[in-house]
């Protein structure tokens, strides 16, 4: 029988996340040989898709597509256990036919329960299949959808996945609503959505719940410091002005010319093109963000136990 040593054994569940004792019966199974090994992991999937059903899935990918006619938009986060299985094809296959399936859905659809573009029953039916297959839980966790009907909806992928944008502009000129300077101010504004994650369009979109509670928290600060109390509400209307221009869009620096906001790169872009631009909306999605992952043993902790019987 061959000989199968630990450092075998961690190579094969850093591929593919399964238990040690798993890895190891798949590498004597292999012979030692270790995409032998992680096709025997994978092919006893089915078997594990009940246990692994609710397991945290916060992988995956976050992806987009556009409209032909760049008047609709759609971002979709799906998620999966370990990055390793993000990057099997069956899997991106599985992300591809869902976007197409979202790109031509109206917005709220429960996908979940859809035909499945590409055959095999519903949504649903096939991502369980697919579980069962690579033995990792698999979540459509969200989706969105943007429409412009006089402007243009533009997307921004970042990280290979790891962070989507949706953008909608809309212009007061029809005609203008494919002109260059539109689509780079577009891109440079969804990329600027990607980098410095902002949580509101515009000051006026704060929540007041938000702006009381950073308020409460400055002036904690200022206690804290021994500011006096009564130069406080000066110093913290003066932070929150400043909170405010990091967390909304439009009040932010922008990344590629640094010396002018957001908004007043729309202000600039509205003069050449001869016409109002508008930044209606945007949604920015951060894979797995929000979802809590189980801490499990360390290798060290689970060697200690499987030696342990």
């Amino acid at each position: 029988m061959t000989q199968i040593n630990m450092q075998q054994v961690k190579e094969l569940r850093d591929r593919t996340q399964a238990g040690l004792n798993d890895c190891r019966s798949a590498l004597i199974e292999a012979d030692g040989d270790m995409d032998k090994a992680v096709d025997n992991i994978l092919k006893k999937g089915l078997a594990k898709s009940v246990k692994r059903a609710g397991a945290v899935a916060a992988e995956g990918e976050v992806a987009a597509a556009i409209a032909a006619d760049q008047k609709s938009g759609i971002l979709v986060e799906v998620n999966i256990q370990t990055d390793f299985a993000a990057r099997n094809q069956d899997f991106k296959q599985f992300v591809t036919n869902v976007v197409a399936l979202a790109l031509k859905s109206p917005a709220g659809t429960d996908l979940s329960q859809c035909a499945y573009p590409a055959g095999g029953g519903t949504v649903e039916a096939v991502r369980q299949a697919l579980v069962g297959k690579l033995g990792e839980n698999i979540t459509l966790r969200r989706w969105a959808k943007l429409t412009a009907k006089s402007g243009l909806v533009h997307s921004y992928v970042h990280m290979g996945g790891k962070i989507g944008v949706l953008l909608a502009v809309r212009v007061g000129d029809v005609s203008k609503a494919t002109d260059a300077s539109l689509a780079k101010f577009a891109d440079d504004t969804a990329m600027q959505i990607a980098a410095m994650s902002p949580l509101y369009l515009a000051v006026s979109d704060i929540a007041q719940d938000d702006r009381t509670k950073q308020s409460e928290i400055f002036a904690a600060q200022l206690a804290e410091e021994g500011k006096p109390e009564a130069t406080r509400p000066k110093i913290i209307e003066g932070k929150l002005n400043k909170w405010a221009k990091e967390i909304c869009l439009l009040e932010q620096m922008s990344v590629l010319e640094v010396e002018k906001s957001i908004d007043q790169i729309r202000g600039e872009l509205a003069k050449t093109l001869g016409c109002t631009v508008v930044v209606d909306s945007f949604i920015r999605y951060q894979l797995g963000e929000g979802i809590e992952k189980k801490k499990g043993d360390d290798f060290a902790t689970e060697v200690m136990k499987m030696s342990q019987g």
